[in-house]
């Protein structure tokens, strides 16, 4: 894919290299800024005409070191941009309204002496202008995933940035044009020679970029460009619901936060739910109906309703399987390798038991080859069925605990699919593997402050005992661990963040019993709200996702004071609700109790395994 898609990058510069608008006005109605593929992206709207190239003119300029090009006829429709960059090369760029009589928007960009400015290159692709900083290298020159199970990763990365503009804007079309998402935090900064500028700190970066979303009736097709990584998704309730995310890409502002109605029951809403990663939310009574169906060119994403899918739309061509390969990265990770004579178009279906990949262009494979090549692999039990006027379906079972990815060649000819299971056996846990981290436990509400109560049942109790439980897991394994009350004490929420910033722990964890109206509400949570506390959420949820029998009410970005305050990485786990008669038996009970703490515990300890 990423081959496919540097080559359209060099046609499209070969063909319009040099060139400018002709005589149409373009109203420029966003901007954003591609960190990985180190390009601006500036939105027009999808009726502007399509425009005749001719010569631009790239001018340099000295003390300090820049370079300017104009986009005549056209209108900076959002205000004007200023962004500094904390990296090398580019330094800062700036998109202005150079005149009105006649319209040009000027681009100018600051760079230091390791930046080549004849890599400034202009081009369109569809209702985008775009200008491409420099030349990109990929690291990976064939293969690229497209799908994983895990939610947080080594490979995902950001770009500092800082946004100035002036502060005679509108604020609510600064939020919207800046990604209100990203939860900045916004502060004037007067200048002796300047007006005064509203400053907002951002972490930008994006492998794929969403242009535009269509809803139809068998699911919701995504467009853009670059290469789509889809992650396991999530089923939430109360609605019924499942979440896809998708890491390293950025939505187009025009779209986010807008929901569609795919047929009577569907609904989609796509955001922008951290400051790299887009989610698509499917609101809908069929959760398990719903899978990913990526394109040959990996440039756009169908999330399908399995049941109403038109397969024959899908693809022009069919494919077979032609080789048969596997390979062994280490004890724990092998891959199934398949390659294919034509492009294919694929589906990804993952639950906990197995994975399914729908093959849907591919006729025909050989039984024999699959069968001798697998045997002696994790995949011996894996297994290809013919789906007739449909294409195939593989099936791979996995074990507990299995992290999956799938990667397609640049050429969409070749499927990597990759297994890593858990270590069969861990080594004996002595002190000094904590590394003297140091963590603090909040034991929520106490004293006059009882929290939610049942009865003579009250939260507090709950979260000391389950706290202090923690707390000697912890501390057996060598953890430095302090708890924010030890007692039935009532301690402020200012006094609980005052004790963990003086501390300067690794990780802050609030521990609370839920409560509902609805009685028969039962189940578990994780809260969160900065980007930094996201993986210690993701992984101590899964714990106790694993560990605790109640349902799995997922992950929350919440704003609550204590894990908005602290400095450390904060999460806050609701281990179950007192409102519900049959799980406020097991909160009180000695095994559940247990149950939790271990689980919290596990999870602590797998965040920081992560994260050495």
């Amino acid at each position: 894919m990423k081959k496919i898609f540097i080559t359209l990058i060099i046609l499209l510069l070969s063909i319009f290299t040099h060139s400018v608008f002709a005589q149409d006005v373009f109203k420029i109605t966003g901007a954003n800024f591609d960190t990985s593929n180190s390009m601006i992206v500036l939105n027009i709207p999808d009726d502007s005409t399509q425009p005749v190239m001719n010569e631009v003119k790239v001018v340099r300029m000295e003390n300090p070191s820049r370079a300017y090009f104009d986009i005549p006829e056209s209108i900076l429709i959002i205000p004007r941009q200023n962004w500094k960059f904390n990296t090398k090369g580019i330094t800062e760029v700036k998109i202005n309204q150079f005149s009105t009589n006649p319209n040009v928007v000027r681009v100018v960009v600051y760079y230091d002496d390791d930046f080549n400015p004849a890599n400034l290159k202009f081009l369109r692709i569809k209702n985008n202008i775009i200008i491409k900083l420099k030349d990109t290298s990929w690291q990976d020159e064939y293969f690229h995933r497209t799908y994983r199970d895990e939610h947080s990763s080594s490979s995902d990365f950001y770009e500092y940035l800082t946004v100035e503009v002036p502060d005679e804007t509108p604020k609510e079309t600064i939020a919207n044009q800046i990604q209100q998402a990203f939860n900045t935090t916004v502060q004037q900064t007067p200048k002796m020679d300047s007006p005064n500028l509203i400053k907002k700190d951002l972490k930008l970066n994006t492998k794929y970029y969403i242009s535009q979303i269509t809803p139809r009736p068998n699911g919701v097709l995504l467009s853009g460009f670059g290469s789509v990584t889809i992650e396991k998704p999530m089923v939430l309730q109360n609605p019924l619901r499942i979440v896809y995310d998708i890491p390293n890409t950025l939505v187009n502002r025009d779209i986010r936060n807008s929901e569609y109605q795919l047929n009577e029951t569907d609904t989609v809403k796509i955001g922008q739910f951290e400051v790299n990663k887009a989610r698509i939310v499917i609101t809908t009574p069929n959760v398990t109906k719903y899978i990913p169906v990526y394109s040959t060119d990996n440039q756009s994403l169908l999330i399908a309703n399995l049941d109403k899918l038109d397969h024959k739309s899908l693809f022009s061509n069919t494919s077979d399987i032609i080789s048969y390969n596997t390979e062994k990265t280490n004890a724990q990770t092998s891959s199934m390798i398949l390659s294919f004579n034509h492009p294919i178009v694929h589906g990804i279906d993952r639950t906990n038991a197995r994975l399914i990949v729908y093959l849907y262009n591919v006729s025909r494979y050989n039984e024999d080859t699959f069968n001798e090549v697998f045997k002696n692999t994790y995949f011996a039990n894996s297994n290809i069925t013919l789906l007739p006027g449909i294409g195939m379906k593989l099936t791979i079972p996995t074990e507990p605990d299995t992290f999956v990815n799938t990667y397609l060649g640049a050429d969409s000819k070749t499927l990597k699919i990759q297994v890593t299971t858990p270590k069969k056996t861990k080594p004996p846990i002595v002190s000094q593997n904590s590394g003297g981290r140091k963590i603090v436990i909040d034991p929520g509400h106490g004293g006059t402050d009882v929290g939610a109560i049942r009865g003579d049942i009250t939260e507090k109790d709950i979260t000391l005992d389950v706290s202090k439980r923690v707390r000697d897991i912890l501390e057996k394994k060598g953890y430095k661990v302090e708890m924010t009350r030890d007692t039935d004490k009532t301690v402020s929420l200012q006094d609980r963040v005052a004790f963990s910033e003086e501390r300067h722990p690794n990780i802050f964890v609030s521990i609370h019993v839920n409560s509902s109206e609805k009685p028969e509400i039962t189940g578990i949570e994780t809260h969160y709200y900065r980007q930094e506390s996201m993986s210690l959420a993701q992984t101590v949820h899964a714990s106790l996702a694993s560990n605790i029998k109640s349902k799995n009410r997922g992950l929350f970005k919440s704003k609550f004071y204590v894990i908005n305050h602290t400095t450390a990485p904060a999460i806050l786990v609701e281990i179950g609700f007192i409102s519900n008669a049959g799980e406020r038996a097991e909160l009180v009970s000695n095994k559940r109790k247990q149950a939790t703490a271990k689980a919290i515990a596990e999870g602590v300890e797998n965040y920081f395994k992560e994260n050495k």
